[in-house]
């Protein structure tokens, strides 16, 4: 913002605006609100949607109930983070294929094909790049509904060699 005021009241009273937004913010953070927090609140973010689990696995978000369509290995892979919010590493994949195999099965009412086994064996197996193409789909999934900066909350992101996670928080989320 240009400092070209009108008048010498307006500069006062622009000076004195600015103080008081510092000072707010020196409350905020005095309060452990951290700057990035605080720096959204500034760029008037809209508050996270609710995420609703259904009975039969169905995603929907906030009150209005706006499914997101996902095939049910990708639904399946998004369940299994979604249940884990400390994250999991992609190297670590094979110790939840099990847990995987549970939530797939749960999903696909005709059982497990051969086929559907090898396609667990395939997205749990960190040397493939199934796990990424299935990510990239969940994370599609989420930016068909929302921007980026809201959609980054529902979909499985981290830094490479670490954890990946859903970062929403698990107060936001209903099993029904």
């Amino acid at each position: 913002m240009t400092n070209t005021h009108h008048n010498k009241e307006d500069q006062i009273l622009y000076k004195v605006l600015v103080d008081e937004v510092r000072e707010k913010v020196q409350k905020l953070k005095e309060f452990g609100m951290s700057e990035k927090e605080i720096a959204s609140l500034l760029q008037n973010e809209q508050p996270l949607l609710k995420l609703t689990i259904s009975r039969n696995y169905r995603l929907f978000l906030g009150s209005e109930r706006i499914e997101v369509h996902m095939e049910p290995l990708v639904k399946a892979v998004y369940l299994l983070f979604l249940k884990h919010p400390e994250g999991i590493m992609f190297k670590h994949l094979p110790d939840y294929r099990e847990e995987l195999t549970g939530i797939y099965a749960k999903l696909r009412p005709l059982g497990m094909s051969e086929r559907a086994v090898q396609s667990i064996e395939d997205v749990t197996n960190p040397l493939l790049n199934s796990i990424n193409e299935k990510c990239a789909r969940i994370r599609g999934a989420f930016l068909s509904q929302f921007d980026d900066r809201m959609a980054k909350h529902y979909y499985i992101d981290g830094p490479r060699g670490e954890a990946k996670k859903i970062s929403l928080p698990r107060d936001l989320v209903i099993w029904e």
